[in-house]
């Protein structure tokens, strides 16, 4: 799947593999963030990923019409305010697609699938 940008110079496509990757990167930079974990990994199945996983298993990016809808599943630090470190991850990943990429993310969902002790 890609994203597509259509202007006066031609067509523009990302995949979505590179707009996980930016959203990945500025997510584990949120305070309170561990890092992502892959998908459907819970009850004593944590599987921490790299960085370089993050895309395969961590992040779901899909079209909605013309927008981007985001799917992050992380694991925060024990103790965080989960709504406060969620939202932060929601405006940081919004505002970072969309300066980097020129699309309109219309959602960032956010899966608290762990939690780490400090």
């Amino acid at each position: 799947m890609s994203a597509k940008l259509l202007n006066e110079l031609g067509l523009i496509e990302i995949d979505s593999d590179v707009i996980a990757k930016i959203a990945g990167f500025e997510a584990t930079k949120c305070y309170g963030v561990v890092g992502m974990v892959r998908k459907g990994t819970r009850k004593g199945l944590r599987a921490m990923l790299s960085r370089q996983a993050m895309v395969e298993d961590g992040i779901r990016v899909r079209n909605e019409g013309e927008r981007l809808v985001v799917d992050l599943h992380i694991e925060v630090v024990f103790g965080m305010n989960i709504s406060a470190v969620a939202k932060s991850i929601v405006n940081k990943v919004r505002y970072t697609v969309e300066e980097a990429t020129g699309l309109v993310v219309k959602k960032v969902n956010v899966f608290v699938d762990g939690i780490q002790p400090e």
